[in-house]
């Protein structure tokens, strides 16, 4: 979508290739890193988005490295989130320089009322319940981040993105820092852009929205996406 407006743009698989984690367990944030080593020299600034989990580790990203310019979080998060193994152990989704980044852990006490399951109140409790120290640890320094632009559908049925990104915009402002957050109350977890073909996702659990208000939020986000990017 970004190169056909005229972007110099990578897209980069970051997990279940091979050599790479199965799942959003342990991923190196070096592997986004050397993405970005990559198209550094060919590209006047360096922009990082993400959807979701892929959120996540752009505003990780960006965050940690001084070259990235700006981050587009389509259904963000303001903090790290843990990975749940077989066994019921959690780990972090990331890890940098060898070492796991802090994450908030899930409670797993809790239990779906739907069929299929909607997580977002997974997540709500999970981060209630959670430590005080354990939240700071697990925040991202989004105040270290050039430019941010979080787009967040108000229906989103996996976590509160909304939510998510009026955190994000609150510790940016807490820091005199202005954020870009293009949300819409009756889109859910997939942001649809102009013209883009939406592609099957794994996994069967609700994610709010309809295909309808899912492109809604892309055309209302495309602008402030165009002017991130400095699209002509």
């Amino acid at each position: 979508m970004f190169a056909a407006h005229g972007a110099l743009a990578m897209s980069i698989r970051w997990f279940g290739g091979p050599g790479q984690p199965e799942g959003p367990r342990l991923v190196p944030l070096e592997t986004f890193i050397a993405a970005l080593d990559r198209l550094a020299p060919e590209c006047d600034r360096l922009v990082i988005a993400g959807t979701s989990f892929g959120a996540e580790a752009a505003l990780l990203v960006a965050s940690y490295d001084e070259k990235v310019d700006g981050c587009i979080g389509f259904a963000p998060t303001p903090v790290a989130w843990s990975y749940i193994d077989p066994d019921g152990s959690q780990v972090s989704h990331w890890s940098y320089g060898g070492r796991p980044v802090p994450a908030i852990p899930f409670d797993l006490s809790w239990e779906p009322d739907a069929d299929p399951p909607a997580y977002v109140d997974f997540y709500r409790q999970s981060l209630r319940v959670a430590d005080a120290a354990v939240v700071a640890r697990a925040a991202i320094a989004v105040e270290r981040i050039g430019e941010v632009l979080v787009v967040a559908g108000g229906d989103d049925q996996v976590w509160p993105s909304v939510d998510f990104a009026r955190q994000i915009v609150s510790r940016r402002e807490q820091h005199g820092l202005p954020t870009d957050a293009v949300t819409l109350s009756e889109a859910g977890h997939r942001t649809v852009l102009p013209g883009e073909q939406v592609v099957a996702a794994g996994g069967t659990f609700q994610r709010g929205g309809t295909d309808e208000t899912n492109r809604a939020l892309g055309r209302l986000a495309w602008p402030s996406i165009r002017r991130i990017l400095r699209l002509p």
